[in-house]
C-alpha cells in the first residue's frame, strides 16, 4: 500500500544539521528524534477497522439493494414476506463470509479492484449459486421471483465494485497524507537491519511507515543512517519517543540466536503499548508458516500484540459510554447529596481534580469528591492517606470508605480518559519509602498499556486502599497485568458486577 514516504528518509548532513540546531528536546530525546516524534503525533486509521467497517457497509448495501426491489417487483404485502427478508438476509451475509474467505478484505485486494474483479465476481456468483441449491433441495424456487433475484444479481455486483474502486482511491490518499498506515521503528541497527528495510521497501502496496531505528550501539558499530533511514537513539531514549509518536509496531532487526540481547531488549520494551515483532527474514532457523505473520511476504516472529487494539477497543469504548451513562443517572441522586453534605462540612470545592498516569504513560486529571480540608490537600499523593489521617474531613472519611468519592470518575469514562475497569491510575508523585511506584517494582509503567479503569481486578481482590509497602505495590501490579493479559468484555462485567459486594470490606480504605 504505501511505499516507503521518501520525505522519512534523511541525509547524513540533514541528521548533522538538525543536531546543531538551538532547540532543546523533550526529556532525553536527541533533536532529530524529537522532530521526527512530533511527525506522529496524529492517530493513524487501522487497516483491519477500515476492512472491518467495509464488511459492514456491504452487507448493509446487498441487503438494502435486495430489499428494495423486492419491496419494488414483488411488494410488500406479500405472504412471503419474512422468507424474502430471510433469504435477502443470508445471501448478503453468504457474500461477504466467502468475500472475508477469498481474501478480497486484505489491504492489497482493495487496493486493486480490477485486479480482483473476476474473484469478486466467482464470490458473487457462489452466493447465488448456494441460494439455487437451497432452493432446488427445499422445493421451493418456483415460489420465488427468477426476475427479482436476476436483477439483484447485476445491480448487487455493481455495487460491490462500485465501493471497491471509490475505496481504493481513498486508501490511496490516505496513505499518502499518512492518514491509514502501520508506524514501526527498528530496533537494532547495522547489515541486518538494512537487509530489513531493503526487504520491506519491496513488497508491494505495504502499510508500513518506518519512522526510524534505534540502537544501543555506538555508531562505529551501528551507522547513523541505515538504507536512508536515521539511528534516532538508544533503546531508553526510544521508549521516551514511544510516548510522543503514535507508534504501532516495533521490529526488532536482531537474529534470534542473539538471545541474550533479545531478551534484554524485549525487558525494557514490553512495557509499551505496541506490536513487538522479531525479524525473521534473514534466519537459519525455520518454523512452520503457521508460527509467522507476515509485513507482504517478509516472515515475523509475533513476541507481544498490543493489548485491547482495533475492534476489541471499540467494543470496550462503547462498553464504558453505555454503562457510564446508566452509572450517572442510577448514582446522580448520591452524587447530589455527596456535593451537598461537602459544601456543609468545610470551605472549597466539591470537586478534587488530581494529576495521574494515563494510557501509554500521558497524564490525566482525574475527578473526585473533595475529602480532605483544601489547605491540607496533595495533589501530587507524595504522602500516602493513611488511618486516622488528620487531613482527611468527616464527610471525607465516609465517602473514602464507601468509594463515594470515587463517583465523579463516571465522568473520565464518559469522556475517555479513563475507562470503567482497568488498573488505577495512581498520582503522578505516589511514592512508597520515598521511592516512586515504577523504582519499586520492575516494569511497572507495563500497566499503561491499556486505559486506566475506575475499578479493576486489583481493587475486586483486595488490593484497593494505602499502598504502604513494597509488596501491596508489586501485588497491585501482579493483578493489573493480570487483567492486561486476560482481558475480555466478560471479564469487565465482572468485575464492575463485584464491586459493590467486594467495597463492603473497607478494611484498606482510609
Amino acid at each position: 500500500m504505501n511505499e516507503i514516504d521518501p520525505a522519512n528518509r534523511f541525509s547524513l548532513d540533514a541528521v548533522r544539521k538538525l543536531e546543531s540546531a538551538g532547540a532543546e528536546p523533550a526529556g532525553r530525546l536527541n533533536k532529530v528524534a524529537l522532530q521526527v516524534a512530533s511527525q506522529y503525533r496524529r492517530d493513524t486509521m487501522s487497516p483491519v477497522m477500515v476492512s472491518g467497517v467495509l464488511r459492514l457497509v456491504e452487507f448493509a448495501l446487498l441487503f438494502a439493494s435486495g430489499f428494495v426491489l423486492f419491496a419494488y417487483r414483488v411488494g410488500l404485502n406479500t405472504h412471503l414476506f419474512w422468507q424474502y427478508a430471510a433469504i435477502i438476509a443470508a445471501v448478503s451475509l453468504a457474500a461477504v463470509i466467502l468475500l472475508e474467505l477469498s481474501d478480497c478484505y486484505q489491504v492489497q485486494a482493495l487496493m486493486r479492484p480490477v485486479r480482483n474483479l473476476g474473484r469478486i465476481l466467482l464470490v458473487w456468483s457462489g452466493a447465488f449459486a448456494l441460494l439455487a441449491l437451497a432452493g432446488f433441495f427445499m422445493k421451493v424456487s418456483e415460489d420465488f421471483s427468477r426476475l427479482l433475484f436476476g436483477g439483484w444479481f447485476v445491480i448487487g455486483f455493481a455495487l460491490i465494485f462500485g465501493l471497491r474502486l471509490v475505496l481504493s482511491n481513498m486508501i490511496r490518499r490516505w496513505a499518502r497524507n499518512g492518514a491509514m498506515e502501520r508506524r514501526a521503528v527498528i530496533v537494532g541497527g547495522g547489515k541486518s537491519a538494512e537487509a530489513l528495510i531493503r526487504s520491506v521497501e519491496q513488497q508491494p502496496y505495504n502499510d508500513i511507515r518506518i519512522c526510524g531505528i534505534f540502537d544501543d550501539r555506538d555508531d562505529k558499530r551501528s551507522p547513523p543512517i541505515v538504507a536512508g533511514y536515521p539511528k534516532l537513539g538508544n533503546i531508553a531514549e526510544l521508549i521516551e519517543f514511544a510516548r510522543i509518536a503514535r507508534i504501532d509496531m516495533l521490529i526488532v532487526a536482531l537474529p534470534i540466536t542473539a538471545e541474550t540481547r533479545v531478551l534484554a531488549l524485549l525487558k525494557k520494551l514490553w512495557v509499551l503499548p505496541v506490536d513487538i515483532r522479531l525479524s525473521a527474514h534473514s534466519n537459519q532457523l525455520q518454523f512452520r508458516p503457521r508460527s509467522y505473520s507476515y509485513i507482504g511476504s517478509v516472515p515475523m516472529l509475533d513476541i507481544f500484540d498490543k493489548p485491547i487494539n482495533d475492534w476489541d477497543s471499540v467494543a470496550k469504548r462503547a462498553f464504558d459510554i453505555v454503562l457510564s451513562l446508566i452509572g450517572i443517572a442510577l448514582f446522580s441522586p448520591v452524587m447530589l447529596i455527596t456535593a451537598i453534605a461537602i459544601k456543609l462540612d468545610s470551605e472549597g470545592p466539591v470537586i478534587f481534580r488530581q494529576k495521574r498516569h494515563g494510557f501509554n504513560n500521558e497524564v490525566i486529571e482525574v475527578y473526585k469528591f473533595r475529602s480532605m480540608f483544601t489547605e491540607l490537600s496533595d495533589p501530587s499523593a507524595r504522602q500516602a492517606v493513611t488511618k486516622n489521617d488528620p487531613r482527611v474531613t468527616r464527610v471525607g472519611r465516609i465517602i473514602r470508605k464507601t468509594s463515594i468519592d470515587e463517583l465523579p470518575q463516571f465522568f473520565n469514562a464518559l469522556f475517555g480518559s479513563l475507562s470503567l475497569v482497568g488498573p488505577r491510575p495512581h498520582a503522578i508523585a505516589a511514592q512508597s519509602h520515598n521511592l516512586l511506584y515504577n523504582e519499586v517494582v520492575d516494569g511497572y509503567f507495563a500497566r499503561h498499556r491499556v486505559k486506566p479503569g475506575v475499578t479493576g481486578w486489583a481493587q475486586i481482590n483486595g488490593w484497593r486502599g494505602e499502598m504502604d509497602t513494597d509488596e501491596k505495590i508489586r501485588k497491585r501490579t501482579e493483578y493489573d497485568l493480570y487483567y492486561i493479559e486476560n482481558w475480555s468484555l466478560w471479564l469487565d462485567l465482572k468485575i464492575l458486577l463485584l464491586t459493590p459486594v467486594r467495597l463492603l470490606n473497607t478494611e484498606n480504605a482510609y
